[in-house]
């Protein structure tokens, strides 16, 4: 009877194994979101389109556009702190993915122009950068991930640090 769960457990370890090896090499996230699956965007074109991350969302200059200042400082204990200063600009976690509301959304946080998440608030901590020159940018997106721009400059801003 202990051979048999001994066998069964190492079949789970390496099925589970395999199983994620064959997703990830497949584009599927931890949380199953399939980029190059229009099934996982409400299953028709609309709604794929209402979840494009490249598209982008031009609005007019003026007092009442959107802009953004960043600081990244050395945790003291650990990592970096990540401290976002929006202006214009309401944070909407209750509606991510949900229909564009003016002035409210999310961010997107890059290292390196790689993305480590989504922002739902004015801070956030790095862990686990990458040894060296590390940019870190944050761009302002609406609750359809379509990335904001006023007069064609994306809402963006960005600092260098240097990860020992």
């Amino acid at each position: 009877m202990s051979r048999s769960l001994a066998l069964f457990a190492i079949g789970l370890i390496f099925g589970g194994g395999a199983g994620f090896v064959l997703a990830a090499a497949n584009g599927v996230t931890f949380d199953g979101h399939d980029h190059s699956d229009p099934a996982h965007h409400g299953g028709h074109q609309a709604e794929a389109a209402a979840h494009d991350h490249s598209a982008m969302i031009n609005l007019p200059a003026g007092p009442n556009a959107p802009s953004m200042k960043i600081a990244v400082v050395k945790d003291p204990m650990a990592g970096w702190n990540l401290h976002v200063l929006p202006q214009n600009f309401e944070f909407a976690p209750e509606s991510a993915s949900a229909a564009d509301q003016p002035g409210k959304g999310h961010a997107h946080v890059y290292a390196n122009g790689l993305k480590l998440a989504r922002l739902y608030g004015n801070w956030m901590h790095l862990a686990d950068l990458p040894k060296g020159e590390v940019e870190i940018e944050v761009s302002l997106n609406s609750n359809s991930h379509s990335q904001l721009m006023v007069d064609g400059v994306p809402v963006s801003a960005s600092q260098v640090i240097q990860v020992d």
